[in-house]
């Protein structure tokens, strides 16, 4: 009953909050319903003091009703002007919460802005430098960008240490710094492959600016490449140098990036492989060189190009070449050319090409020596092509001689008017006070090969000079160097178109005698060939003139043995002709039709000798009459004649004697040799022998230098003797008269110690 009580008057004491109060009742189960008991005893006791206290107040309640109901409406007024002011109060509050929200999440925005503005003030120089760094390197601006990544690293990085993006930059600049490494590594072998490509207009351009600070005209402007479009900017490349065709930025741009990143010894050695490598590529000729000069010009302009860009690599690389390294490399490259350039012109058959060569070899020179390069070897590789030159003219003057020689008909020339003769003169160094007098038609001693060949001599020393222009050689060696290229051409490349001649089945023994003439004065016009050549190269002495004697000594040697065979062969024709009788009892009293016709011959040959020197003529001579001694001899002793009468040695006799009287004539004009008739000195003694009789002087003076039958052998006696016995068996009276056995005995006792004197020599 206390507990019910406590709990009422907690529902009577507390106005808000009954929970605690109404859990504490109905956790108690059986006292619950008392509880709503006691409940409803306590409304209905406060019912009941309501209503008395109604019935006290009810006047005063019903005049608090009326005062309520005045206030009612009061209240109501009121209420609505609540309402109204708690709404616009709402609306203003609400206004001044959002204001105020909007307040707070400015002020949060304004220190976030602040913050994020001293963050950013803070990253903003490493994030510039980097965005810096990736645009250098986008435009290939390596060097200022490995500038700008130590830049990052060292200054800027350090000051956004604690931000995330930090390790990431730091992790990537080792690569960024390799990434520069490798492209300006790549752009350098593109500039590699560039001066290669490039390397034959740099060589180009500046193989002309050298030939125009010469003021020389090589034909060098024969050599420049047709141009597809004529819209091509040639000239626009014509004015540029050497240096302004190649950029070498990439170079200077990977030289200071290697330095920067200490490994310059490495890119050193790196740019010198890789342009060795590209020398002993350059220096491998085109195929076929040889055959034209574009590829000749084509490979030297290339060689100058990279000595070029080398050279300029020296000049502004900071190193990167040295003078020895290019020197060592220039000797190797050098040597290599001019043993290339050797091979491909010994190949060379055409002297027009050769002199071109010769003009590009020179603007090589001269541009590499402008350069510093030593160009010596070229110059003795520039005579050794003079010399192959001067060995291809010599072939094509060969063709030039055989020419004239297939045409000569190697008779005098002779001329009808003062022109044609004034021609000659002009052409030929010939003076003849005689001839000049005379009357139209004149006959000069030589044939017209003579004036051809001096001419066509004049022309290859003019062919060999132009070799020799702008070679800076002296007047001296120039003039030693066509003075020897004549002489040759003389006497190895005419003489061997003569000997050659010689083998035509046209050419007489007059044409033959000619020919030897006409070599007599090429000879003689030796020194005037001399003299010529030295105006021509301005010099003052020479060797030609000097062994003019010998010039053409193998020619004239050739000449003079052909003649000498041809002579022998006319000669046997003549004695072929014979036709003697054997058996002949008494001689005709005179010569042999075919000894008149022989002698004939001999006199018309001899008048051509007479313009021979005077060695030759005799000689020929000796050759001639030796020939027919021995031929007329060797007749005598021919196995083919088996009988001999003495009616046909008298005739025989007869024969000799009118060839001892013509070579007693002389025959080709007062000469050293005292008479020719004693060529037939043999068979003089011979005929004397067996026409005397004079057998006991022959045995008595037999081995004596004094013997008056001295050239007659007891072996050729012996076989005519045995003749004139065989025709003596043939006479049927030659037994009748005494005389006749007395002659036979005589003649068997002759051949007996014949015999016996010819056994005695051979032991």
């Amino acid at each position: 009953m206390q507990n019910q009580e406590h709990l009422l008057q907690e529902i009577e004491g507390i106005d808000d909050y009954w929970g605690p109060t109404f859990r504490a009742i109905y956790d108690q189960d059986d006292d619950s319903r008392k509880f709503i008991d006691t409940l409803d005893n306590r409304i209905k006791q406060y019912d009941k003091e309501i209503e008395r206290m109604c019935n006290f107040y009810y006047q005063g309640f019903i005049d608090s009703i009326r005062e309520l109901q005045q206030v009612e409406n009061q209240a109501s007024k009121l209420k609505k002007q609540v309402v109204q002011l708690n709404s616009n109060v709402q609306t203003i509050v609400a206004e001044v919460t959002n204001a105020g929200e909007e307040l707070v999440k400015a002020r949060q925005v304004e220190n976030n802005i602040q913050l994020a503005i001293n963050s950013l003030s803070l990253c903003l120089p490493a994030l510039s430098s980097y965005s810096k760094l990736q645009k250098q390197m986008a435009d290939k601006r390596y060097y200022p960008a490995l500038k700008t990544l130590e830049q990052l690293e060292q200054l800027y990085l350090p000051q956004v240490s604690h931000y995330k993006f930090f390790r990431q930059m730091i992790e990537k600049i080792p690569k960024l710094r390799e990434n520069i490494k490798e492209s300006s590594m790549s752009d350098l072998n593109c500039f590699l492959e560039t001066i290669r490509k490039f390397s034959s207009k740099v060589g180009e351009a500046a193989m002309k600016h050298s030939v125009e600070q010469q003021n020389f005209d090589f034909g060098l402007t024969k050599l420049k490449k047709k141009k597809d479009s004529p819209e091509d900017n040639s000239d626009d490349e014509d004015s540029l140098s050497a240096q302004d065709l190649i950029d070498f930025s990439p170079v200077y741009r990977c030289l200071h990036i290697c330095t920067v990143l200490s490994s310059r010894d490495t890119f050193d050695a790196y740019y010198r492989q890789q342009r060795r490598e590209q020398a002993l590529l350059t220096l491998h000729p085109p195929n076929n060189m040889h055959e034209s000069i574009s590829s000749y010009c084509y490979y030297l302009q290339c060689i100058v190009g990279f000595f070029v860009v080398e050279d300029h690599v020296l000049n502004t690389g900071n190193g990167l070449l040295t003078r020895p390294y290019l020197e060592d490399l220039w000797k190797m490259a050098s040597d290599k050319v001019v043993s290339i350039m050797r091979t491909n012109t010994a190949y060379c058959t055409d002297a027009n090409l050769l002199l071109r060569i010769k003009d590009l070899i020179m603007v090589f020179c001269i541009t590499l020596r402008s350069y510093g390069y030593p160009v010596k070897n070229y110059m003795e590789l520039l005579h050794e092509i003079q010399e192959h030159y001067n060995e291809i003219l010599m072939q094509k003057w060969v063709q030039v001689f055989r020419d004239i020689l297939y045409r000569e008909t190697f008779c005098h020339l002779e001329v009808d008017n003062q022109d044609q003769y004034d021609n000659v003169v002009r052409t030929f160094p010939y003076q003849d006070d005689q001839l000049e007098s005379s009357k139209f038609p004149r006959k000069f001693p030589f044939s017209s090969m003579v004036p051809s060949v001096y001419d066509q001599v004049k022309q290859f020393i003019f062919a060999c000079l132009k070799f020799s222009n702008d070679l800076n050689f002296s007047e001296g060696e120039v003039d030693e160097m066509v003075q020897k290229s004549t002489k040759l051409l003389l006497s190895r490349t005419f003489s061997g178109c003569l000997s050659s001649a010689f083998h035509q089945p046209r050419l007489g023994l007059l044409q033959v005698i000619q020919i030897i003439v006409d070599t007599g004065y090429l000879e003689k016009s030796s020194k005037s060939i001399q003299q010529f050549v030295s105006e021509a190269t301005g010099s003052t002495g020479g060797t030609v003139g000097d062994d003019a004697g010998i010039t053409l000594g193998v020619a004239r040697n050739d000449a003079e043995h052909h003649m000498y065979d041809k002579m022998k062969l006319k000669l046997n024709e003549f004695l072929d002709l014979e036709d003697y009788d054997w058996m002949l009892v008494e001689p005709t009293g005179q010569a042999s039709s075919f000894v008149t016709d022989l002698i004939n011959f001999l006199r018309v040959v001899f008048n051509a000798l007479r313009n021979l020197t005077e060695e030759v003529s005799v000689h020929v001579c000796q050759v001639a009459f030796e020939h027919i001694s021995k031929s007329i001899l060797n007749l005598l002793l021919s196995d083919d004649i088996k009988q001999l009468s003495m009616g046909a040695l008298n005739q025989l006799n007869l024969d000799v004697i009118q060839c001892e009287l013509f070579a007693a004539s002389e025959p080709v004009g007062k000469t050293d040799e005292p008479d020719f008739s004693q060529h037939f000195a043999p068979l003089r003694q011979l005929l004397d022998l067996l026409l005397s009789w004079d057998w006991s002087t022959y045995f008595h003076d037999y081995g004596q230098e004094t013997s008056k039958y001295s050239h007659v052998k007891p072996t050729t006696a012996i076989i005519v003797l045995e003749k004139l016995k065989e025709a003596d068996k043939k006479s049927v009276f030659s037994v009748l008269k005494k005389s006749e056995r007395d002659k036979k005995k005589l003649l068997e006792t002759v051949l007996k110690q014949l015999k016996q004197l010819a056994i005695t020599v051979q032991q």
